[in-house]
């Protein structure tokens, strides 16, 4: 496991669009809320800097943070970032209280393994496609993964890995699975190149199909 990851936050009195505004130009803050748990919701700042840094780690957007308010360390989970449309500057960030004996439903980031060693790539001249990036879990806080690990070493072309073919943790679910079968989607796949070995070897054996049917015509026929 990554070591957790520590933000520092101060409490935010001025509220609305123009006070905002003003942190975020003037004071290079950005402005937040943290909420859940069933506690009032406490208005925040936090240094740009500081939270451009933490925005690096992967592990900042799928596991439990310790946010350090005031004299007060609370842990959370990333809720939502609102980042301006032209800068991809983040104007604004919400935070959700977490509580240990209560679930928490995450995405959590896919590590695909092996695809070196792929046999759909290094025997059938295949491409691998990742469907999905990460998936959506739920579990208690303590049981959150840092990722979930696809081993694609034995995937063949035309084959696919399902949600329901990951190998979770103990204790750990994936949401989708429990609407229904019908959103046991592929996680991975094997596809055949266009224009690749597959191809040619479909074209020699169309090509040695039509020298065995020339071969069975008859001399009559050929003489007519």
């Amino acid at each position: 496991m990554s070591e957790q990851i520590v933000l520092r936050a101060e409490f935010r009195e001025e509220l609305g669009k123009a006070a905002s505004r003003r942190l975020r130009r003037l004071s290079d803050k950005v402005p937040g809320i943290l909420y859940g748990g069933g506690v009032d919701p406490v208005h925040l700042s936090v240094t740009h800097r500081d939270l451009s840094k933490a925005m690096q780690e992967e592990a900042f957007f799928s596991q439990i943070l310790e946010l350090s308010v005031g004299d007060k360390a609370q842990a959370c989970v990333l809720r939502d970032v609102q980042r301006h449309p032209a800068t991809d500057r983040v104007q604004h960030i919400d935070f959700l209280r977490i509580q240990e004996n209560m679930p928490v439903q995450m995405h959590v980031p896919l590590h695909y393994l092996n695809e070196d060693r792929c046999v759909g790539v290094k025997l059938g001249g295949g491409r691998i496609a990742h469907n999905l990036i990460e998936v959506e879990v739920s579990c208690l806080p303590r049981d959150l993964p840092e990722f979930i690990a696809v081993d694609v070493a034995d995937l063949e072309v035309g084959s696919s890995i399902h949600l329901s073919d990951l190998e979770l943790p103990d204790g750990v679910s994936i949401v989708a699975l429990g609407l229904g079968e019908d959103r046991d989607i592929p996680v991975a796949s094997v596809t055949a190149r266009r224009g690749g070995a597959l191809d040619e070897v479909e074209v020699d054996a169309d090509v040695d199909t039509q020298e065995d049917d020339a071969d069975d015509e008859s001399p009559e026929e050929d003489a007519s």
